[in-house]
């Protein structure tokens, strides 16, 4: 399993790469640009070559980036449906050069109708990926209110098929999301009947990585607010058979926690999430 944390990319990508190993990682997370932000950063074929030369030379085995979160490509707006259209290609293209995935929520309906909306975002997903190379496009699972895209299973797969259900679709699961979005995830069995019900109406060939994170909210809850492991509502156990799940045994497994500090995942919660981990293999013997 390669367990990992969310890192920053300040002062270039190849210093994500020393930020992960830092922690203790088998995989990081990164931002292609700022996320809250249009502007992209317009790295070089060299930014991109000291990035793979550090990861070479380092134990990360998966790289993923998170698109900004401004993208919305569902939105009615033409203009923002434009800007997210290149965002998202931007994100794919540093993908590429670095050889990661990308990570996207799928966007909202905001006030109108989840059937168009699902189709307009298919479309651009389409195009996004026809203009890229080799880069997996990840949707994550999202926990909300109103038109949020991706909150249940069955929304994940008519995103795909919307955009054409090509073999670079895939999903990223979301420990908290899962949760305050109603599935159960806070036992071993509880984990189990969650991915095989994910498995039949996606296909677990679909599943890329997975963000492990508790959460601050209860089951059902429908609001998005993580915590650090073992912290919130998930639990030790319910974050220990995540960290055993046979299933996400060769995956990226990424935190996003808050951390102690308020300022993201430490070493110190990548081994604990270690320490939880032999305890989910023990429970599951």
């Amino acid at each position: 399993m390669l367990i990992g944390t969310h890192v920053s990319q300040a002062g270039g990508l190849d210093k994500a790469v020393a930020r992960g190993v830092e922690r203790g990682c088998r995989s990081i997370q990164i931002f292609n640009q700022s996320p809250r932000m249009w502007r992209p950063t317009n790295y070089t074929e060299d930014d991109f070559a000291a990035f793979r030369a550090a990861i070479d030379d380092s134990p990360i085995d998966a790289v993923l980036i998170h698109a900004v979160y401004l993208i919305n490509c569902a939105s009615e707006d033409p203009e923002i449906r434009t800007k997210s259209l290149a965002s998202l290609k931007q994100s794919l293209h540093v993908g590429d050069g670095i050889g990661a995935d990308v990570v996207l929520h799928p966007g909202s309906a905001l006030r109108g109708e989840v059937g168009p909306a699902i189709k307009r975002a298919g479309e651009v997903f389409k195009e996004a990926l026809e203009e890229s190379d080799h880069s997996l496009l990840l949707l994550e699972d999202t926990a909300g209110t109103g038109g949020t895209l991706g909150r249940s299973f069955e929304e994940l797969a008519e995103l795909i098929d919307a955009a054409g259900g090509g073999r670079r679709l895939g999903v990223c699961l979301d420990s908290c999301h899962l949760l305050a979005s109603g599935y159960d995830v806070r036992s071993i069995e509880a984990l189990t009947e969650t991915l095989d019900s994910f498995d039949e109406i996606v296909g677990l060939g679909r599943l890329g990585a997975v963000h492990l994170n508790d959460s601050q909210t209860p089951l059902g809850s429908n609001r998005d607010r993580h915590a650090n492991l073992g912290e919130g509502e998930i639990g030790e156990a319910g974050i220990a058979a995540f960290l055993s799940e046979p299933r996400f045994e060769e995956m990226a497994v990424v935190l996003e926690t808050p951390g102690p500090d308020k300022r993201g995942t430490t070493a110190e919660e990548i081994a604990y999430a270690h320490r939880l981990r032999r305890r989910g293999l023990r429970a599951r013997r």
